[in-house]
């Protein structure tokens, strides 16, 4: 789906139904490409015993708690 960001102020909803729908959305300004809107990836149903913070004082790394945080945030602060 393609849409404008006068669409995005007023037909929002038709937006989140494409989302909703698993479609992409690209939002044009002025006719150009500004950006491309993409479903958010399903909620995993994750344990709490299987999240790697999990017992984490237990184990054998001797790590710090901010490198332990940091190698779980690695991913996310990479993209950028």
């Amino acid at each position: 789906m393609k849409a404008t960001v006068v669409d995005l102020r007023y037909k929002m909803n038709d937006v989140l139904k494409a989302l909703d729908r698993n479609e992409k959305v690209t939002v044009l300004y002025r006719g150009k490409v500004k950006g491309i809107l993409v479903p958010a990836a399903q909620k995993n149903d994750m344990s709490i015993i299987d999240h790697p913070f999990f017992g984490m004082s237990s184990q054998a790394s001797k790590k710090s708690v901010l490198d332990e945080l940091n190698d779980l945030r690695k991913d996310r602060y990479d993209d950028i």
